[in-house]
């Protein structure tokens, strides 16, 4: 009998050699719906800032699966009981954590679906996956939701100290060469320990812990909230948005089953339904990609040009500052437009508009990551760090952005 070796090995070039632990994990990384998220970038139109930025989120998944592989042999070693079922229960929750991401990620859940986020998308995938796998990813989505009972199980998978985080700024400070995010994810992990079912980082790892916010914030500016990223995600938006409009009116654009599927229906978090959740599954990158080729050549003038902007990479201007803009300068560069082009105030808007973006590497209220000293006093990395900057990122920080269309449409 021909039996499949489910002991594989993938070679990654920010870790090396990382393992797939059983067969369990090798059967849910071969699921199309795991298949799929190769075909799903890990930072959207960031490739038109930086050209490296061509990773996937199955990329980021595997690399969340090592370090928690590595953080569980931490633990154990430093008396930290852990069964194998909650183990293995740890390994699919993180590596599932993405898996209800869509096409170019948040932009989706702006413009296909509505009042759903890639998070519960990600819960219907992984309770469907525990049909198909007969109930063996149950604790996993226990720890997942926050329901399990060792609370630190959910703070390895979501916190503002988890292993998505510590995978996904390494991963993309070495796709786009921006070195200020290479942050030591596994020093990080070697300095975790728990007290009261809850995740410490010990004293030797403050300065880890703060040269890890500091290169949260730096990503975030340079990266994650770059102008020319944040504007071609504003367009994305758009144009979904722009082609599910016309599609109401009667137009009849070329796409995919999968996308005409989200274009034709209307879809919220109450009529998700399984089925829903397969054409879902059958939705990425290469769909909207193919779409913004055919539709900008299409009749429609909005549509047309808010494709050909993304295609050519001609972009609109856009500025940012730390005050709101004045909305006459708004009103200013919407009527520039209905005169130059002849289209309604409604349609101008699709080309100039204003918004905010927000920058926030700590958040004490929510919950914060806790320095155990040698005696066991337990403190906020706020007080225990001397780094004068950390009180201040713990600080949102607004700013406010207006797009408008350079020279010519």
């Amino acid at each position: 009998m021909n039996t499949k070796n489910k002991l594989k090995i993938f070679n990654d070039p920010i870790y090396g050699f990382i393992t797939i632990p059983n067969a369990l994990i090798f059967d849910l990384i071969e699921h199309k719906y795991f298949q799929r998220l190769r075909r799903i970038t890990q930072m959207g139109l960031s490739y038109l800032v930086y050209p490296g930025a061509h990773h996937t989120r199955f990329h980021h998944a595997l690399g969340c699966m090592y370090l928690m592989q590595k953080a569980v042999r931490i633990l154990r070693f430093k008396g930290v009981t852990i069964s194998e079922e909650e183990e293995n229960a740890l390994y699919i929750a993180i590596l599932l954590h993405d898996i209800g991401h869509g096409p170019f990620s948040h932009a989706m859940e702006h413009s296909i679906v509505n009042g759903i986020t890639h998070e519960e998308i990600s819960l219907l995938f992984m309770e469907q996956l525990n049909v198909e796998f007969n109930g063996t990813l149950t604790l996993a989505i226990q720890i997942f939701k926050g329901e399990y009972r060792r609370k630190f199980f959910n703070q390895l998978i979501s916190s503002q100290l988890d292993m998505d985080r510590a995978d996904y700024l390494k991963r993309d400070s070495f796709y786009t060469g921006v070195a200020e995010g290479n942050i030591n994810s596994e020093r990080l992990i070697t300095m975790l320990n728990v007290v009261d079912d809850e995740l410490v980082v010990e004293e030797k790892g403050v300065y880890s812990v703060e040269k890890f916010l500091t290169a949260r914030r730096l990503m975030y500016w340079q990266v994650y909230l770059h102008k020319t990223s944040l504007v071609a995600e504003q367009l994305i938006i758009r144009v979904l948005k722009r082609a599910k409009e016309l599609t109401k009116q009667g137009f009849v654009l070329p796409a995919s089953k999968a996308l005409s599927y989200f274009l034709n229906n209307d879809i919220d978090k109450s009529t998700f339904t399984k089925e829903v959740l397969d054409v879902f599954s059958r939705l990425d990158d290469y769909d909207i990609i193919s779409a913004l080729k055919d539709w900008q050549h299409s009749d429609d003038f909005v549509l047309s040009n808010l494709c050909q902007m993304i295609v050519e990479r001609e972009l609109l201007k856009i500025k940012i500052k730390n005050k709101k803009h004045k909305k006459e300068r708004l009103k200013e560069k919407i009527e520039e437009l209905k005169d130059k082009y002849n289209v309604s105030e409604y349609e101008a808007q699709y080309f100039v508009f204003d918004g905010e973006i927000t920058n926030q590497a700590y958040q004490r209220k929510k919950e914060r990551i806790n320095i155990l000293y040698k005696n066991g006093k337990i403190t906020d990395i706020v007080k225990a760090s001397d780094h004068l900057n950390l009180k201040v990122l713990s600080k949102p920080v607004t700013k406010y952005y207006i797009c408008y269309p350079k020279d010519k449409l």
